[in-house]
């Protein structure tokens, strides 16, 4: 029963840390909003790296969940002899849940395990403590940048990955079921799937892309106190970045060499 409470307790506590650090990291990121202090030439580099370079997966991604709705649903619109509607039955859950939710998923395994491996480094290279010692405000630099670039990533691929799926959908029921792609989209813009709709993707991405970049910025478990490698491998399994805080870091096979003492005599010790 005593182990069950301190097992109880110690999920409990990593459960509370977590949520403090994502708050702590969120107001900080607010504070630092307006006036806005995200550095530009980093901003425009993750967008690159985050929007650019994962388009080609969003693309595959986004045709073959269009041509599985279609799938999915020929068997029940055939039975009923409702052809006209299989546009309505894959714009619906596409457009509201399922391009979202793949997009999130999807970019945010690719960047989260990125943007874990590039400020895991910086942190055991210890690049962080060198960014404050030169004055420049760590969150400012790296962190808000990298925010704003996976909300905006998520909200934009979103947008093309509802487009990409609506055309794999009409190909695959020209294909499967021989219905138009003209017969297609007018299910889809027939009057049964408004603005509604699609705007509920679009801020479900939103609230998906700022879970990823605040969950990449924190790392819950393993505890502060565990050497950084065994820190960023935990936040790479769950798509997150190693903690900005500062951490023992134990550098095996590198001495730590001390600083000479001062000698007491007339003349100094040579350093």
């Amino acid at each position: 029963m005593k182990a069950l409470l301190l097992a109880a307790g110690r999920e409990g506590l990593e459960l509370a840390r977590g949520v403090g650090g994502m708050a702590v990291l969120l107001g900080r990121l607010a504070r630092r909003l307006w006036p806005p202090r995200a550095d530009r030439d980093e901003l425009v580099r993750s967008l690159h790296g985050m929007a650019v370079q994962s388009l080609p997966l969003v693309v595959v991604t986004a045709l073959f969940v269009g041509a599985i709705m279609v799938v999915q649903a020929a068997p029940l619109v055939r039975s009923f002899g409702a052809e006209g509607l299989v546009g309505w039955a894959a714009g619906f859950g596409t457009l509201r849940e399922i391009a979202p939710l793949l997009t999130a998923l999807m970019i945010s395994g690719r960047v989260g395990s990125n943007t874990t491996a590039e400020l895991g480094t910086m942190v055991i290279t210890e690049q962080i403590d060198a960014l404050r010692v030169l004055a420049i405000d760590p969150y400012g630099f790296l962190v808000l940048p990298r925010f704003l670039a996976l909300v905006a990533t998520l909200f934009m691929m979103t947008l093309w990955a509802d487009l990409l799926a609506l055309a794999g959908a009409a190909a695959t029921s020209q294909l499967l079921l021989g219905v138009e792609p003209a017969s297609f989209f007018a299910g889809v813009t027939g009057g049964l799937l408004g603005f509604v709709d699609v705007a509920s993707g679009l801020v479900k991405s939103v609230a998906f892309g700022s879970a990823a970049a605040r969950r990449g910025s924190v790392a819950p478990s393993p505890p502060p106190s565990s050497p950084a490698p065994r820190r960023c491998s935990s936040a790479t399994t769950s798509s997150a970045s190693c903690s900005h805080e500062r951490a023992p870091r134990p550098r095996p096979g590198r001495p730590r060499h001390r600083r000479a003492p001062r000698a007491h005599g007339g003349g100094g010790a040579l350093r």
